[in-house]
């Protein structure tokens, strides 16, 4: 074969792949409802559409000029705590004061998939979603407390991929990609120097990579976030196996068991100061139009079932499901607590916390990093919220905005909010993993808050007997 030939079949190919990857990103569903309209705790559901090919609008990172900065709500002011990182994603405060934060991108791709595997990822490449994972623990510190971490310190890496990262009475906790991992580190050490021990297997990588953590406030017991691979299962379920759940793991004797099933993608977790209850953050379906599937925050008792892939919201079957149904999925699937938006992406999630710094406006509720859609038309999230939570410990309102202005008119966007955590000094930390950076959030001469006073939810004492009609109990007594 002549160059000449081989020249024009490289560019009729490349003409070929351009005019799909211009397909997708023309074509697409637009959006009906407003971000609000399908958030809160009764949300707007449309009719399903399925789509063959998903709606796809892509927001290039184009990063933050110097100077520029989120726009931060009202009575809250926003500085740049450390910048210059390598992809962070999640942060994990230690009780020192020492910030610590994951830098890492997805695992390498074993290949395979055809074209349209291909094709997402180009797009998420342009998405700032895929690169080399630096695969790194960096712990920031700011010793003089003027708001600006000044040290930047690698203190593990040869790590796989990892995300969450939990510390307790000497030892760090890290979840790789495919395994949790325990090591021990004294508080102010810039270096891990024991040798890591595995102490639980996770399945790994798959579409959703990411693998938070939670310790429970006051029990040996670690929490897992483990995502699905597929949209609706549409690779098998066998695929599936111990994925689209929360592992809990008895840091005591080893063992694991499922603790919450049915939840595609769940991401944020923290325990609820009312109540004491997990709760988390969940990336729901796609191809389903601009305007479905909402994203979601609820609580995870244990047992609980969400019911993907065959039930969203608790009361809509998706068709599209091709997999038998389990026995008896109708009557234990939970609806979530609140809807976060339709492909908002919501990951991090932190409770308000005694000692904040964020003002009364700001200081009942919960703060959620929103990162941002790939899949709407027009674009929803890349921003973090604050959603108020009434004095039983629930949900109320619209999500409120904390931080915006990622977004570009062009259709760029300058970062991606990622992960919140509390700083040691009260302040709300946000990572910005396509920029770089960690924010750093604090409401305007705010006094240390509160915080939450817990409910007292204790058990009703067992009956030891049976005295008179049971049904008086719940019937108003005769009137005198």
């Amino acid at each position: 074969m002549s160059i000449a030939r081989k020249i024009i079949i490289a560019l009729l190919v490349f003409l070929v792949v351009a005019g799909i990857l211009l397909f997708f990103l023309s074509r697409g569903d637009t959006a009906d409802l407003s971000v609000d309209d399908v958030s809160g705790t009764d949300p707007t559901l449309q009719e399903a559409d399925a789509e063959g090919v998903p709606t796809v609008q892509i927001a290039k990172p184009v990063g933050w000029k110097e100077g520029e900065k989120p726009v931060a709500a009202e009575g809250l002011e926003v500085v740049r705590f450390a910048e210059g990182l390598d992809h962070p994603r999640v942060i994990h405060s230690l009780p020192n004061g020492d910030v610590l934060v994951t830098l890492t991108r997805s695992p390498k791709s074993e290949g395979g998939g055809g074209i349209t595997a291909w094709i997402a990822e180009k797009l998420m490449t342009t998405a700032g979603a895929v690169g080399d994972s630096a695969n790194e623990i960096i712990l920031l510190r700011d010793g003089d407390g003027d708001g600006v971490a000044e040290t930047q310190t690698i203190i593990m890496d040869e790590l796989d991929s990892p995300s969450g990262i939990a510390w307790r009475d000497g030892k760090l906790y890290v979840a790789n990609h495919d395994s949790v991992i325990a090591v021990d580190y004294a508080l102010g050490d810039e270096k891990v120097t024991a040798e890591p021990k595995k102490l639980m297997d996770l399945p790994p990588g798959g579409g959703h990579w990411m693998r938070n953590m939670e310790l429970h406030p006051t029990r040996p017991e670690l929490y897992i976030a483990v995502g699905s691979v597929s949209n609706i299962g549409e690779s098998g379920m066998e695929i599936e196996k111990d994925r689209a759940m929360i592992h809990q793991l008895n840091l005591e004797t080893g063992k694991s068991r499922p603790f919450g099933l049915g939840l595609r993608n769940p991401n944020g977790l923290d325990f609820s100061p009312w109540t004491g209850t997990l709760w988390t953050t969940v990336n729901e379906r796609d191809m389903l139009g601009s305007d479905l599937v909402p994203d979601y925050l609820t609580d995870v008792p244990i047992g609980a079932q969400y019911g993907w892939p065959w039930v969203y919201w608790a009361m809509t079957f998706d068709e599209r499901v091709e997999h038998p149904r389990p026995q008896f999925l109708t009557e234990y699937t939970r609806k979530p607590a609140f809807a976060l938006g339709p492909h908002v992406a919501a990951l991090g999630l932190v409770f308000t916390k005694e000692g904040h710094l964020m003002g009364d406006k700001f200081g009942s509720g919960a703060f959620i990093a929103r990162h941002g859609s790939w899949n709407r038309k027009p674009p929803s999230g890349y921003d973090v919220i604050y959603v108020a939570y009434d004095e039983n410990g629930n949900p109320v309102g619209k999500p409120v905005d904390v931080l915006t202005g990622f977004l570009n008119e062009d259709g760029t966007t300058k970062g991606r909010p990622t992960w919140v955590e509390w700083a040691g000094d009260g302040a709300l930390l946000m990572s910005d993993d396509t920029a770089g950076i960690i924010w750093r959030v604090v409401a305007k001469g705010a006094a240390p808050g509160a915080g939450i006073t817990p409910l007292d939810t204790g058990s009703l004492p067992p009956t030891r007997e049976l005295k008179g009609d049971p049904r008086d109990a719940f019937e108003d007594p005769p009137e005198i």
